[in-house]
């Protein structure tokens, strides 16, 4: 059985995946109701934010491992995406390769890397997707959790990884753009990524994405497993006690937290039309913390509104104030932490728990027979 929250949640994501396209596709642009195609791109973004959300709140809010490193993942999806879309440029780059990225020519590669073999293919590309954040997460929890690595240590593990792959990115001789990163992308599976039509195909596909985490996520934390990570997350030497491996079930989740995260990064570059090392600064990941922290911990859909929010608020003010967005955020995180410590979700269950409900209604009490009465 789903939640009234669960409920709620997919219904305004089915009409969001519905009704944005529609206002954009079929309304005229100087109707009341018409969504810009630009609008459109950036609510596609905003939903692979609540998904990246999501994949933190599965790791920290239901199981207590509070990654600072799920930027990372992220932006490997990204990578992975954006050499797809490079390969599928062909001779129509600037210096007309058709092999080699403009990139590479411009620093005189000769030749295709090993690594970039196959990837004009997108079932292999979507393939890599998934397991290239899910194979780095894996290794990383494999001798973190083996050797008992929890807390503030796991958490600067996890940040330092992001930055140690930044500071690889950013070489030009990884293959991987360097500091420019990849851009300049043509088309998707024989689309162009600048029509209307493949802007609203991306669109609904991030809210596909978002409606396939959350669902995932949910099944996850609501079965035993679920039951077992919040032991691991409230008392995890009892856990251990009681005999289960604890690093198995804490690499699982952290794998498919991984996963998930590069679905988001995927689904990401396609609609912003770049990919560089900067998302994998070490600031993104602490700020994907934040997110969740607003929206609400342990709550999946709170983790998904949190990221909605926060990245509205940063849209409107790095445009009307750009020099107070970095105090508004911090604000946010310093007001919901001491105020809001269950986020906006706490806050809205505890408006709607004051709602009178219909069935709250005082029965009518059975009238007794008065002293003197026949």
């Amino acid at each position: 059985m789903f939640s009234r929250e669960t409920v709620l949640f997919l219904i305004a994501l089915g009409l969001a995946t519905v009704l944005v396209p529609l206002a954009n596709l079929a309304l005229a642009p100087e109707s009341v109701g018409h969504v810009p195609t630009y609008v459109v791109s950036l609510l596609g973004k905003y939903l692979c934010y609540a998904l990246l959300a999501i994949s933190v709140d599965l790791v920290w809010g239901f199981c207590g491992i509070l990654s600072l490193g799920h930027g990372a993942f992220f932006a490997l999806g990204g990578y992975v995406m954006g050499m797809h879309l490079m390969r599928g440029i062909g001779d129509r780059g600037v210096y007309g390769h058709p092999t080699l990225p403009d990139f590479m020519v411009f620093l005189d590669w000769k030749e295709l890397p090993w690594y970039w073999h196959g990837l004009d293919m997108f079932p292999l590309a979507a393939l890599l997707v998934f397991l290239v954040p899910g194979a780095l997460a894996f290794t990383l929890g494999w001798f973190a959790f083996r050797s008992r690595v929890t807390g503030v240590y796991l958490s600067i593990i996890t940040q330092a990884m992001t930055f140690a792959l930044m500071l690889a990115f950013f070489r030009n001789d990884m293959g991987f753009g360097g500091n420019n990163g990849m851009t300049d992308f043509k088309e998707l599976l024989g689309f162009d990524l600048q029509s209307d039509g493949m802007r609203n195909a991306l669109y609904v596909a991030s809210a596909l994405a978002l409606g396939f985490g959350y669902l995932l996520s949910r099944a996850i934390t609501t079965s035993k497993l679920g039951r077992l990570l919040a032991g691991i997350r409230d008392a995890e030497a009892r856990t251990r006690f009681l005999g289960y491996r604890v690093e198995h079930y804490k690499l699982f989740v952290f794998t498919v937290s991984a996963m998930l995260a590069g679905l988001a990064g995927a689904l990401y570059v396609p609609q912003v039309g770049i990919i560089n090392p900067s998302e994998f600064a070490p600031a993104i990941s602490i700020e994907i913390v934040i997110w969740v922290a607003v929206g609400g911990r342990g709550t999946l859909w709170g983790a998904a509104l949190g990221a909605f929010a926060i990245n509205y608020a940063k849209t409107y003010f790095t445009g009307a104030l750009p020099d107070a967005w970095l105090f508004v955020l911090g604000g946010l995180f310093i007001v919901s932490t001491l105020f809001l410590p269950k986020g906006i979700a706490g806050l809205l269950r505890a408006v709607a728990g004051r709602w009178p409900k219909p069935s709250a209604r005082p029965a009518l009490k059975p009238a007794t027979a008065e002293a003197g009465d026949d």
